[in-house]
């Protein structure tokens, strides 16, 4: 039989003003995004993944040690938490973006990859840390991941991220793909202008290179006070082949859908044998410092 994997993303606008306490912007966003993965459910969506730093702003706009109140514990802490009930609740996969305390001052801009029976499987760490015009001030805020490119073993398949600046860097992409990933997930927050014209061309490369599918998300809309660009959205799926199978709105909430044939996979890799074909002996000059 076919295998057929619903999948969904989600991109969400701000509801909570930026100058609002930490806790009330984290409180409204949290909220916003239970009533947004009952409403995927419904549509059937059996591995869901959100946006960057769902439960914020995209705070490193500007460098405030504010933001740092924002930091939880991965996997005990509260939002983490939440995310397994729900998991199990909704029978769903549920690929969760955080800012994660690993010791006080010691913080991560990372995923925590949740089975459909609620089973907390583990946590990737962004592993490409910008810092640059126009509010970009990342190393303010994130240490580089430590963890590598792990794949998770779920109930739909095999499930990697990549964390937004990590999709400009082909050999992550790489490794999700010998690692096994079969869905690679990329939560992101970028703006227009400085990014758009790579958003369809980059991902869909890594999906063809490497012979996977992709979940792409962005952040919608414009947040003040910083306004460093518009969050253009345009979350989209794309299969083995870079075609897009689905894509979500420029601006506003939305849930983007797609079934992904993982049986594609194979009848791709048996046409085009990039992994086959790969000289790992010659690439010395990609890992030179």
């Amino acid at each position: 039989m076919p295998r057929i994997v619903r999948g969904g993303l989600i991109q969400a606008t701000l509801n909570a003003p930026a100058n609002a306490s930490v806790a009330k912007i984290k409180k409204a966003m949290v909220d916003k995004h239970v009533a947004l993965i009952a409403k995927a459910a419904r549509r059937g969506v059996q591995v869901l993944c959100l946006q960057e730093l769902f439960y914020g702003p995209y705070f490193a706009a500007e460098q405030n040690r504010k933001w740092y109140d924002l930091t939880e514990p991965v996997p005990a802490g509260p939002t983490t938490q939440l995310m397994r009930k729900l998991a199990r609740k909704h029978r769903m996969v549920l690929v969760v973006p955080l800012y994660e305390q690993d010791l006080p001052g010691i913080y991560y801009n990372t995923a925590a990859v949740i089975d459909a029976d609620g089973t907390y499987l583990g946590k990737y760490r962004k592993s490409h840390i910008p810092h640059c015009e126009p509010g970009f001030w990342e190393k303010f805020y994130f240490r580089p991941g430590n963890l590598g490119y792990p794949v998770f073993d779920t109930k739909v398949g095999k499930v990697g991220v990549y964390i937004c600046y990590d999709r400009h860097f082909p050999e992550g992409a790489r490794c999700l793909g010998l690692n096994g990933a079969e869905i690679v997930f990329n939560p992101s927050a970028t703006v227009a202008g400085l990014s758009e014209y790579l958003w369809k061309l980059e991902q869909p490369a890594h999906a063809v290179a490497n012979q996977y599918f992709v979940g792409a998300i962005n952040r919608p809309g414009r947040e003040a006070p910083w306004n460093i660009g518009e969050f253009y959205g345009q979350s989209y799926f794309c299969d083995p082949r870079g075609k897009i199978l689905a894509e979500g709105k420029r601006s506003g909430d939305d849930i983007v859908v797609a079934d992904l044939d993982l049986d594609m996979i194979r009848d791709v890799r048996n046409v085009w044998q990039f992994f086959r074909d790969r000289r790992p002996e010659s690439y010395g000059a990609v890992v030179a410092p």
